[in-house]
């Protein structure tokens, strides 16, 4: 669920759309839970792999950088 999740925010925050084909031609989802664990970890490898091509394609960063952002101040506040 989480990387459907990445997706979509990645989608909404670049406006860019990330084709995973290969995702949906595997027709599972998250939510199916009649398939088996092979098939799920398939799918999750699958789009893992389309969303990282995308970004790596398209070079552009997702989230900028700053290094005034402390990680113990990020942590605190989620």
């Amino acid at each position: 669920m989480l990387l459907v999740h990445i997706k979509k925010y990645y989608e909404s925050t670049t406006g860019e759309e990330i084709a995973a084909a290969k995702y949906s031609s595997l027709y599972v989802s998250p939510v199916h839970i009649h398939k088996n664990k092979v098939l799920h970890k398939k799918a999750i490898l699958t789009l893992g792999e389309e969303i990282v091509h995308h970004i790596h394609a398209h070079n552009t960063p997702a989230v900028d950088f700053t290094p005034e952002v402390h990680t113990e101040q990020v942590a605190a506040h989620h």
